[in-house]
């Protein structure tokens, strides 16, 4: 057999994912042979990286659900009230030395344009915005001062996701695959699902496994269609002439094994190839919304034109971490257009805000209300957060612009205790001056309630044993608290 060039010749030889997902060692192991609920069952695949590891002590969560609001949200017109902002409006931001601004244009201070309402037995002010998650006020657990690195989209989107401001380190979604495998061999232990309007500040960094073995690293699912690309073998392919590729792949394997047996990267690949061919049968069955109720979709909004996109990625979710998924990032605002598509408001925060709440409050309520109906929200955390908060302060008048100093993150399930406020920003909302909680003490409170010490997960690399909280870190003791 003669091929034109070595590139045609591995196009031809690979098939694509597709492809090599029916590689013959899989037949020898009788997968091929199988029906979609024999592969779908969870059968622990011998040498997988994502085999389940015992954590360091009693976990009180299984899963993580992450809400990220791309673009930077305001924490004063969201979960922090400031009052203040009302008797001063139109005065100087009152500090010492220069106020540091992103874009420029800093004006006098400005009132949040919402209005905030008392929720639940616990009382905890939500503003206007958020009337649905509102009424899960009593299973919040709201951080008002939270602080960042960098006043940068994408440096700040990198610090939530793996502890630094500079690409190449793991996320923690990485970090908690690593620690912990997945409790489903036949799905990714780790999926991102990003808005259909595009992908997030920073693109794949946001969930890469850096210095980590690439296996660790989020797997991305589309929101409609195949959850992956090239997911279903090409119609035009026939099994025999699948399997007859997939022998010669088998060969070409084989040899290379023999030639360097010390070739760790080859059992990583063969051991793709079968969560590979697994997801042919099962990623589908995980994200087939149209087999949910109505009563269901209409909880996440998928009713509706303008929360229906977030509802199928809220929905997916729940799907997900119901089926054994470690962990799973959604990503609300895409770049599209920046300026409409994500919660960057320099422009116009009430209308930009108003946009962007109306798209998720009610798919983020029904995932709680779904969640604590299943039974799944006391072993399932949910954290919403964003890459920072927003000035106290005008943007030529309507806007704000962006704020590291203080941002508002919250959480529920896992048994925390909601209604609560932890910590607090100043007056004004520009700096976070009670209890301060960095990035590091977020991780490493997440990996605490994964039943992990964030001191004693590693990763050996450059002689040295990384740490996703570095040499910092916290558990923040009201969320640890039982």
């Amino acid at each position: 057999m003669a091929f034109t060039d070595r590139r045609r010749f591995l196009f031809e030889a690979g098939g694509g994912l597709s492809g090599v997902a029916l590689a013959c060692l899989l037949s020898e192991r009788g997968l091929l042979a199988a029906d979609d609920a024999s592969v779908c069952a969870n059968t622990p695949a011998d040498g997988s990286p994502f085999l389940p590891k015992q954590p360091h002590f009693a976990p009180r969560a299984k899963a993580v659900i992450s809400l990220f609001m791309s673009g930077g949200v305001s924490h004063m017109d969201t979960f922090d009230p400031k009052p203040a902002l009302e008797r001063y409006a139109g005065q100087p931001l009152p500090v010492k030395g220069e106020v540091v601004v992103r874009q420029g244009h800093p004006g006098p201070l400005m009132p949040s344009p919402f209005s905030f309402q008392r929720h639940g037995q616990s009382g905890l002010p939500v503003s206007e915005l958020f009337p649905c998650v509102g009424a899960h006020a009593d299973e919040l657990a709201v951080i008002r001062s939270v602080v960042g690195r960098s006043n940068d989209h994408v440096m700040a989107h990198y610090e939530l996701a793996s502890g630094t401001v500079r690409m190449g380190a793991p996320s923690v979604g990485s970090w908690v695959t690593y620690g912990l495998g997945s409790e489903n061999q036949n799905l990714p232990a780790f999926v991102v699902v990003y808005d259909a309007r595009g992908g997030p500040f920073g693109g794949p960094s946001n969930w890469s496994a850096g210095y980590m073995p690439a296996a660790f690293q989020g797997t991305v699912f589309r929101a409609s269609g195949d959850p992956i690309l090239d997911l279903r073998p090409p119609p035009s392919l026939g099994e025999e002439q699948m399997r007859a590729r997939l022998r010669l792949l088998e060969t070409l394997n084989r040899r290379d094994s023999e030639r360097n047996p010390a070739n760790s990267e080859l059992a990583a690949r063969i051991s793709s190839y079968e969560l590979a061919y697994r997801m042919q049968r099962c990623a589908p069955q995980a994200v087939a919304l149209e087999n949910e109720s109505p009563a269901v979709k209409k909880l996440y909004g998928l009713d509706n034109p303008v929360t229906g996109r977030f509802g199928r990625q809220c929905l997916m979710a729940r799907r997900l971490v119901e089926r054994g998924v470690r962990f799973v990032q959604l990503y609300h605002g895409g770049l599209g257009n920046q300026n409409t598509d994500t919660w960057d408001a320099h422009g116009n925060v009430k209308e930009n805000h108003t946009q962007h709440a109306a798209e998720v409050d009610v798919p983020m309520a029904g995932l709680l209300t779904d969640l604590r109906a299943r039974g799944l929200l006391d072993e399932t955390l949910v954290v919403w957060q964003s890459e920072f908060g927003r000035m106290p302060i005008s943007q030529r008048g309507l806007g704000r612009d962006h704020n590291p100093g203080a941002m508002s993150i919250w959480m529920a399930g896992a048994r925390i205790r909601g209604g609560q406020t932890i910590g607090a920003s100043d007056e004004f909302g520009y700096k976070a001056e009670q209890q301060i909680v960095t990035v590091h003490d977020l991780h490493a409170t997440i990996l605490h309630l994964l039943g992990m010490d964030h001191t004693r997960l590693t990763y050996a690399y450059q002689g040295r044993r990384m740490r996703l909280t570095d040499v910092y870190g916290e558990v923040i003791p009201q969320i640890a608290a039982a």
